[in-house]
């Protein structure tokens, strides 16, 4: 374990480290030469080991960060009855994230999962380098405060950052630049939770599209590199510390109950996660907003103690099977003195954490779902246990609460994230609750299935999916988004105005072999086409050479082509009309050229070539 002032200076040689990597030229140009003679395979070994080493150490210094400021916040507090105080430091951890953003950073990094997939959707898997530190720095802040978000989706952001970074620092290729990225991910997971295996499913549930068996081997070096950065700086105790009852097959039909539940809960964590960021997304006043989003996430901690930061403390009294004492702190205890007011007070948490949670990000917090979804299937374990077991107090038959608190964290994390291998090996892993596998594969499995029935894609994939823009583990899906439409656009094509004669189209024919010609107007607005198959038979009439003008034998296309549309609704309109080419305008109607069935064909074998290749 490190102390205060080792963690201060690692954090500032942290910080020093990642700015480092900010210039393009940081190798030397000796080093730089030395790294291009080491094959492609052989470089993505060495540097998937460096990339998990630095994804590990960002962990550490993530979670010393938010101890570190939760310890100064709690030194400073006011002393009041009731926790006045909650009232005010989460709304200032806001504040001050707000402010590193907007004048310091200039960049939303927000949701920071979703974030990586549209870089390994759009941008080639770059990822700016300033988040290597930039959501370290925002998240702790924002959580050390009180806010009531996670810390793991801004360290898999800062673990992308590092892999994608590195990868164009080394030269790599798009390919192994996305497998990096991974890296960079998986290792991040693995570190903050010290769970190897469970940062590789991560990555290969969530993240990558497409990952071969030879991908394997460096998400392997890098998750568990950072797994034991972990675990020397931060000892070698599970993150949830858990008390476990042996597991009875007599419980299963309770288990079944419970993922039923995991998959409604998750399916009202998307919705209504994603309907309240919208709301809140409409309003322009900066301040204004986390004026709001203060004050409301302040009541509701005041309300409710465990939203305050991640409340992982609060999980661990339930993991443990210890009654939570909330007397003095909040004016809500009361209910915790009656049998029914206890499931009555833990169900207003489940339900309210997804608002506490989107109005700490939509006030200026940084932080993501990943904790408070751990968070909520906790809660919703304890309840639907609880419940139970007030329903079966008159028989012999005792639920396990805090097996079914366990169990209920992987049940909401399969839902909510639709990664159900992730779920059942993250909880094993950090809970050492590998004794309970078969009930969090059930419950897993029925929960994923559940919310699938209603919802086809995960909170972090949904806003993408609805743009066209999702890479999926389709191969044929995925090639498609990658290939844009303005890079496949020829503009060889011959152009002729509306009132051009026979006889200049003509002589353009005599000079070019081009198939079509576009008719634009002064502007260069396009008007339409003129297909030579379709003119054969004027070429051979001379008489009407200079009485006949191209506005009487130009056509309209079928379709057109916009120069930013997404590839899969371009090849829908190439099935629609059963066109050769179309033509591409932009959203004024400006004339960019043509787009060919067989270009296209042509780039989507070279990019499936790329992407599959083992």
């Amino acid at each position: 374990m490190i102390g205060g002032q080792d963690f201060l200076t690692s954090f500032l040689l942290y910080l020093q480290v990642m700015k480092k990597l900010l210039p393009i030229r940081w190798l030397s140009d000796s080093a730089r030469a030395l790294m291009d003679r080491i094959p492609e395979h052989n470089k993505l070994l060495i540097v998937s080991f460096f990339v998990g080493i630095c994804s590990g150490f960002a962990a550490v210094i993530l979670q010393k960060s938010i101890h570190l400021i939760k310890h100064w916040v709690s030194s400073v507090s006011l002393p009041a009855t009731y926790g006045w105080q909650n009232l005010l430091a989460p709304g200032l951890g806001m504040l001050l994230s707000l402010l590193i953003l907007r004048y310091i950073i200039r960049d939303n990094i927000g949701h920071g999962v979703t974030k990586v997939l549209v870089a390994v959707s759009k941008n080639k898997s770059r990822i700016r380098p300033h988040n290597m530190w930039s959501s370290v720095v925002t998240s702790a802040v924002t959580i050390g405060f009180g806010g009531s978000v996670g810390a793991e989706a801004p360290i898999v952001y800062t673990g992308a950052a590092i892999g994608s970074n590195f990868a164009r620092i080394t030269g790599m290729s798009y390919r192994n630049m996305t497998i990096l990225l991974g890296c960079g991910a998986a290792g991040a997971v693995a570190g903050i939770f010290k769970a190897p295996l469970a940062g590789v499913l991560f990555t290969m549930e969530i993240l990558l599209f497409n990952i071969s068996m030879t991908s394997m081997l460096p998400l392997l070096i890098s998750s568990i590199s950072a797994t034991v950065v972990a675990y020397i700086f931060m000892g070698d105790a599970v993150p949830f510390q858990c008390t476990i009852t042996q597991f009875s097959m007599g419980n299963i039909p309770f288990y079944i109950i419970l993922g039923i539940g995991g998959g409604l809960c998750s399916l009202y964590f998307i919705r209504m996660t994603l309907w309240l960021e919208d709301k809140l997304g409409k309003m322009d006043r900066v301040y204004l907003k986390w004026m709001l989003c203060a004050l409301g996430l302040g009541l509701l901690i005041f309300l409710f103690p465990m939203f305050y930061g991640e409340g992982y403390d609060s999980l661990d009294v339930l993991l443990n099977g210890s009654s939570l004492n909330l007397d003095g702190e909040t004016v809500l205890s009361f209910l915790l003195h009656y049998s029914w007011g206890v499931p009555l007070f833990f169900l207003c948490v489940l339900f309210l954490k997804v608002v506490a949670m989107t109005l700490t990000n939509a006030g200026g917090g940084v932080g993501g779902t990943f904790g408070p979804t751990l968070f909520v299937g906790a809660i919703l374990g304890f309840v639907v246990a609880r419940v139970l077991n007030l329903v079966l107090m008159t028989t012999s038959i005792t639920v396990p609460e805090q097996n079914f608190v366990l169990v209920g964290m992987a049940a909401l994390m399969a839902g909510v994230m639709q990664a159900p291998m992730t779920a059942i090996f993250l909880i094993a892993e950090t809970t050492g609750g590998y004794q309970l596998l078969i009930p969090l594969i059930l419950t897993s499995t029925i929960s994923y299935g559940t919310t699938r029935i209603f919802e086809k894609y995960s909170i972090y994939t949904k806003r993408i999916a609805n743009t066209g823009e999702l890479l999926t583990h389709d191969n044929d899906q995925a090639v498609l988004t990658l290939l844009k439409t303005a890079s496949l656009v020829k503009d060889k094509y011959p152009r002729v105005r509306l009132k051009d004669n026979l006889r200049q189209v003509v002589s353009i024919i005599s000079q070019d072999n081009s198939a079509v010609m576009a008719v634009v107007d002064s502007s260069d607005r396009f008007i339409g086409l003129i297909d030579l198959d379709n003119i054969r038979s004027y070429m051979f009439k001379a008489e009407e050479y200079d009485t006949m003008h191209v506005y009487d034998i130009m056509e309209s296309p079928l379709e057109y082509v916009y120069i930013d549309e997404p590839m899969d609704s371009v090849m829908r309109k190439f099935d629609k009309t059963n066109a050769w080419r179309l033509p591409v305008i932009d959203r004024e109607r400006h004339y960019k050229g043509f787009v060919s069935r067989s270009r296209i064909l042509s780039a989507y074998r070279q990019e499936l070539k790329v992407i599959s290749q083992d």
